[in-house]
């Protein structure tokens, strides 16, 4: 029950104000009955108040679930313990607070014939995850089938005994070997990670140019460490910005997003400890961002048919 008092305004003014919510709600709930003034139901939301008290019911919220949702997906490899994917870019990992449909959760309950816990609070559903990557960063991901196989999965990440290879397009040619800067949050922008920021973590990457160009280069990047944004922010740290990266870089007109792809993973199986090697060909839209800039692919790498 809202309670509170108010004059010279009209009801649904005062309402949206006094209860925080929209104005258009405010006439809905007026206009259903749910608001006295004075004891009298009134449901003219342009009722001008004088100083009288206004009682309010607003009904609950409406609970917020995660959907099914039958998204394709391009599976690389599947057995009854696990999943590995190739995360189109553009696609979220998990829901976040007013994202709830078209992430991979969504893709992955339908693929599962699963059913988001209704009492379970939408970001926090995640049937699988292990790792995530960037909405904007593409590539090969795993994803557990059920309990055991997470946990044995997510101690291999932890233990950072997990092989993980990207490759990135960058504007400038960075330094090969390997870069050990811890990471933190920027002490200005908090969207934005930084070499020495804020509570900065220990990371390592390993970097190789596989190809140059005069401004711009094809990058493997292995990670060894897996920190927030950690590519990203090596590379600007060594004055190459992957191509495309609005965030630690500058816009391009050849890739609309930052041109980072997640290409390589070798992990043990964890039901026979066997090793998994599994490769997501390079996007059309990185291998035409590389071609356009004169670039040619080394012999090896896989990219996927336009």
């Amino acid at each position: 029950m809202l309670r509170f008092s108010a004059s010279g305004v009209r009801l649904d003014q005062a309402l949206a104000f006094h209860a925080q919510t929209s104005r258009a709600k405010a006439q809905a709930w007026i206009e259903a009955g749910l608001v006295q003034v004075e004891g009298r139901v009134v449901t003219k939301p342009a009722y001008k108040l004088r100083g009288e008290t206004v009682e309010a019911s607003p009904p609950p919220p409406e609970a917020i679930t995660v959907a099914a949702e039958e998204i394709p997906l391009q599976v690389l490899y599947e057995d009854e313990d696990l999943l590995v994917i190739n995360k189109p870019a553009g696609m979220i990992t998990h829901p976040a607070p007013g994202v709830y449909s078209g992430t991979l959760v969504n893709a992955l309950l339908a693929h599962f014939g699963l059913e988001a816990p209704v009492q379970q609070r939408p970001e926090e559903v995640r049937p699988g995850i292990v790792h995530r990557l960037d909405k904007d960063t593409s590539g090969v991901m795993v994803v557990a089938r059920h309990e055991a196989a997470h946990r044995r999965l997510a101690e291999a990440f932890a233990g950072r005994s997990v092989f993980k290879r990207y490759l990135a397009l960058t504007e400038g040619i960075p330094r090969e070997g390997t870069l050990t800067a811890p990471i933190g949050r920027h002490p200005v922008d908090r969207t934005r990670m930084h070499v020495g920021g804020i509570a900065a973590r220990y990371a390592q990457t390993d970097f190789q140019v596989l190809a140059s160009l005069s401004r711009h280069a094809l990058v493997s990047a292995i990670l060894h460490t897996g920190r927030t944004h950690q590519i990203r922010v090596h590379l600007k740290h060594l004055h190459a910005p992957i191509l495309g990266d609005e965030t630690y870089g500058k816009p391009s007109e050849l890739i609309p997003r930052q041109a980072l792809h997640a290409y390589e993973l070798r992990f043990q199986h964890p039901r026979s400890g066997k090793y998994l090697h599994v490769v997501a060909p390079v996007p059309p839209d990185m291998a035409r961002a590389w071609e356009a800039l004169g670039g040619r692919w080394p012999e090896g790498i896989s990219i996927a048919p336009a």
